[in-house]
């Protein structure tokens, strides 16, 4: 059967357009579509379950992004030639789509729910993550799958002053703003990315520069929903619902709660007496009630959470009050140290509040970089940053499963917002680990403070210390609250998390996930404003602690050394199957790596101790060593031959010419021991290539006085 395929065309205002076609692939899913710029194409699928399961509160949903390596005709590397577990590139990916997608689903809406997108075949002027978010809305709005709002996603590059929508990786090379926007048609939902020291009335800017070309892109699936035919959203049995038993636990528990939130305690004793109160709303009914309605107990703390929710942020809003007792603007109480672990190369504790991290700074060669294998981008990173959040962190005692989502994104936030402060001669592979030792708001920008002065700590000479700081909303759509400084539980009972980086000079990296539909962007402006104070006070903090970076990197950590060496004398430093090279690491105890740079060798020497470093240098000069035709050298004699004497220069042990008998002196020489021995030192003239034995030649007679000659050797000239 012909299938009957439906188009839109977006047109992205510079020769480019991005297509959206449904109907071809995939049929048997809720809704699939396939997007296309250029030769980069995305198949997105959406499914979800026709029921849900009773005992599930929340909406299950995955978000899965793959790129397939046949779709840049490449094969997996690895032994196993097949794509395994998604790559960090690919999890960030998917972070990025799910949290615009998650919450524009009904409250009540608890199916199991799936969003596949796949790289089905790649080009190399296209970023395929760009495009993702569209494909996954494109393909719920061609779907019965209850979903309130269309939106987009798109990157936003500054090229010469000139915003560039969806930019190559070599326009991205040349740009000072990196941000991927996400948004419905009149509200902003997400936004992430990576600058370099811009302003926020520049970051707003190209927020909104970002959002005109979402509009576009979702008119262009509403075009597409009517055109394919809009299907009925299917019908579904949301939430149980009780107005009566809603009523009763709020008349009990409201004011309670708004008591407790307004008190400002620690978090462990705030939540005990929330906790209390839950228990004391549970005891509003008998065990009768309960038996005779199995969801009461569920209705019950759902409401409970309702209330609590409800009552934290009239305190906000009515008095001003956070849950701890601060102010609106106020940040948590901040200590720092640095060289706290006596053996890394280099570390920091900040603790702020009840958030810490502990940071460590890892110092290597080129070897150590992270290498970077996908279908649509190869390379390395010589430097990167790991997050670790154990679950004793939260008090909590959880089985370890690896690395979660989370931990990437929020250790890839951290990585963007310090990347651009590395000089760009920094010879070093630099790796960060931060161990979140305890969490209660904002570790990622807790490991970006801690990063900056482990970094310093390690003598790594950064181009400016950079803070970051955690900023929330409270908002009826009346009255509105700027949270400088959130907690963890007014992340997530409030409106909106905004993470800011930056220098003192300007912003480096963020990241937004709003909550709520149309935020007005004199709120965001005001909530930027805030963060550039709460960010220079913790950066006064930060270079309270450390103000500069250490001059030096530190006793007991590596020192690198780099040595550019023509290309003709790799392999003489390498040797026969690495012989030289081994021998030399192995007598030294440095690490030496050589690299192939335009047709130069450059050697990275890595090591601790200054003697072994200094003979690894004397080696390569030894290698690279030329003598120059008609120049004196000093040499000494370290082997005695029949017909003549091996010779090394001083200047380059190892480097080894022979001396021979005719070039010892100007007397008829029988025996070389008549003239040299072992280990004498003198001085030889360097006369080139003999064109006869075609190899190195010098000299000890030429260098010598040239004897009279005698009477009978004279030529008597003659006489006319």
């Amino acid at each position: 059967m012909i299938p009957n395929v439906t188009k839109e065309v977006i047109d992205l205002g510079d020769g480019r357009t991005i297509s959206i076609e449904t109907g071809k692939l995939a049929k048997q899913a809720d809704g699939s579509v396939v997007v296309r710029l250029g030769d980069c194409m995305l198949l997105a699928t959406a499914v979800s379950a026709r029921t849900a399961n009773p005992a599930v509160d929340f909406l299950p949903l995955t978000v899965d992004y793959r790129e397939k390596f046949a779709a840049a005709g490449r094969f997996p590397g690895g032994f196993f030639k097949r794509e395994a577990r998604p790559s960090d590139s690919e999890v960030l990916t998917m972070r990025l789509v799910d949290r615009v997608l998650r919450p524009l689903f009904p409250d009540d809406y608890h199916a199991e729910t799936q969003v596949m997108i796949q790289l089905m075949s790649h080009d190399e002027n296209v970023m395929p993550d760009a495009l993702a978010g569209l494909a996954a809305s494109a393909a719920l709005a061609v779907s019965d799958i209850p979903f309130y709002n269309l939106i987009s996603e798109v990157r936003v590059a500054r090229v010469d002053g000139k915003f560039v929508i969806n930019p190559s990786r070599a326009q991205l090379e040349l740009s000072d703003i990196d941000m991927m926007i996400g948004a419905s048609l009149d509200s902003v939902a997400m936004v992430e990315g990576e600058m370099k020291e811009i302003s926020e009335a520049e970051m707003v800017e190209a927020i909104k520069f970002a959002h005109e070309a979402i509009k576009v892109q979702i008119h262009a699936q509403l075009r597409l929903q009517e055109a394919f035919g809009k299907k009925e959203i299917r019908t579904y049995e949301g939430e149980k619902e009780d107005e009566a038993v809603y009523a009763k636990v709020k008349a009990f528990a409201y004011d309670k709660c708004y008591a407790i939130a307004k008190e400002g305690t620690a978090k462990h004793e705030r939540t005990a007496q929330f906790a209390a109160v839950k228990e004391e709303a549970k005891a509003l009914f008998t065990e009768e009630e309960y038996a005779e309605n199995a969801d009461l107990a569920g209705l019950v703390g759902k409401y409970f959470y309702k209330t609590n929710k409800e009552a934290v942020r009239n305190v906000i809003l009515e008095l001003g009050i956070r849950l701890d007792g601060r102010k609106t603007t106020e940040i948590r109480p901040i200590w720092c140290e640095t060289d706290y672990l006596p053996s890394v190369h280099g570390s920091s504790l900040f603790t702020r509040g009840e958030t810490q991290a502990l940071a460590t700074v890892t110092l290597g060669t080129s070897r150590e970089a992270n290498q970077i294998d996908s279908p649509s981008e190869q390379g390395e990173e010589k430097f990167y940053l790991h997050y670790n959040f154990p679950p004793f962190s939260t008090g909590e005692a959880k089985p370890l499963r690896g690395t979660s989502r989370r931990e990437v994104g929020h250790g890839n936030l951290a990585q963007r917002a310090l990347k651009n402060m590395i000089p760009a001669d920094c010879p070093y592979t630099i790796r960060i680990v931060s161990e979140v030792l305890e969490s209660n708001g904002s570790s990622s920008m807790a490991t970006v403070c801690a990063g900056t002065m482990a970094l310093m700590d390690a003598g790594v000479q950064m181009v400016k210390p950079v803070s970051g700081i955690a900023m929330g909303l409270i908002t009826d759509g009346l009255k509105f609250a700027v949270l400088s400084d959130i907690l963890g539980d007014e992340d997530h009972l409030g409106d909106m998390d905004f993470k800011v980086t930056g220098t003192k000079d300007g912003i480096t990296a963020c990241q937004m996930d709003i909550k709520i539909d149309g935020l007005r962007y004199d709120i965001m402006e005001q909530a930027l404003g805030q963060a550039r104070d709460g960010r220079m006070h913790i950066l006064g903090k930060i270079t309270e602690t450390i103000a500069t970076p250490r001059a030096d990197v530190k006793k007991h950590a590596p020192k690198i050394i780099m040595r550019t060496i023509p290309g003709a004398f790799i392999g003489a430093l390498i040797g026969p199957g690495g012989k030289v090279i081994q021998e030399l690491q192995k007598a030294t105890g440095c690490t030496i790596v050589i690299n192939e740079v335009d047709e130069q060798g450059v050697v990275e020497i890595l090591g601790t101790d200054p003697d072994g470093i200094a003979a690894v240098l004397a080696k390569i000069d030894s290698i690279i060593f030329k003598p120059t035709v008609g120049e004196a050298y000093e040499v000494k004699v370290i082997k005695l031959l029949d017909f003549g004497a091996v010779v090394e220069y001083t200047s380059a042990p190892g480097n080894e010419v022979l001396l021979h008998v005719s070039e010892l002196a100007w007397e008829r020489t029988e025996n070389v021991t008549d003239v040299v021995k072992m280990g004498d030192v003198f001085e030889v003239k360097y006369l080139g290539i003999d064109p006869k034995t075609r190899k190195e030649k010098v000299s000890r007679k030429a260098l010598l006085p040239r004897p009279p000659r005698s009477e009978e050797n004279k030529i008597t000239p003659k006489k006319d």
